[in-house]
């Protein structure tokens, strides 16, 4: 018994600690891209989603279930914070681990299938929301790049302040490319998940989920489009 209470202390540490540190990974890195940024793309809630990798979506989840638990009045504290520090995860931790969690929730194909495609669909919206969101910035960044155009043209462009407006676009530019790739990497996982599902017998059932990844991949290139455009747009321009 003791034995097992060790262990059982060791794996919360872990989760913890592993949680805490990945976070803080996370946390560094993304102020490192968003400073500069619109405040639009930076503190609405589809920035939190889709800001960081798998993995550190993972840790910023399980780190908040983990020390949820930990407050709590909970008999088995260490036994609440691995399974809400694993459960918290989702297809963050890879098509595999996904898979095997949704499989141990669901033995029947039919409504695994079903929770699985309710989950793309659910990613599927916060992709358009952030979509939204950054087609507003994008549009603003193109008047202001003609703006400066048209100052440049005249001769009467003001090179601080324009080198400035240039710099925050960039900044726009590089926090939605990370973002396009971060939902790449959460279709990637479906994609896999679907095909293993296809693969191990469940033939049609999974149509309805590749649908829906069908689905989130045709938005993610609309905000590629829309993101690229701008990049055109920002590299004829050069400042000396």
């Amino acid at each position: 018994m003791a034995l097992l209470n060790l262990s059982k202390k060791a794996l919360m540490s872990f989760v913890v600690i592993g949680s805490i540190a990945l976070t803080g990974c996370e946390t560094t890195g993304s102020s490192m891209v968003d400073k500069g940024a619109d405040p639009r793309l930076t503190n609405s809630d589809s920035a939190k989603f889709f800001s960081k990798s798998g993995y550190q979506a993972c840790a910023v989840g399980a780190g908040v279930a983990v020390l949820a638990c930990l407050a709590s009045n909970s008999s088995n504290k260490a036994g609440c914070a691995i399974a809400a520090g694993i459960v918290s995860c989702g297809v963050a931790m890879g098509a595999n681990y996904y898979l095997d969690d949704r499989r141990s929730q669901y033995s029947n194909t039919t409504q695994r299938l079903q929770a699985m495609t309710y989950d793309v669909q659910q990613d599927t919206e916060k992709v358009i929301q952030r979509t939204q969101i950054a087609q507003r910035v994008i549009h603003d960044d193109q008047e202001r790049i003609a703006q400066i155009q048209r100052d440049i043209k005249n001769k009467n462009v003001n090179i601080a302040q324009a080198k400035k407006e240039l710099a925050e676009i960039d900044s726009n530019i590089a926090l939605l490319n990370r973002d396009i790739t971060n939902m790449k990497e959460k279709s990637s996982e479906y994609s896999k998940v679907a095909a293993q599902e296809r693969q191990d017998g469940a033939g049609n059932q999974v149509a309805a989920m590749e649908r829906e990844i069908a689905r989130m991949n045709q938005k993610v290139a609309v905000l590629q489009k829309e993101v690229d455009g701008l990049y055109r747009q920002r590299s004829a321009i050069t400042l000396g």
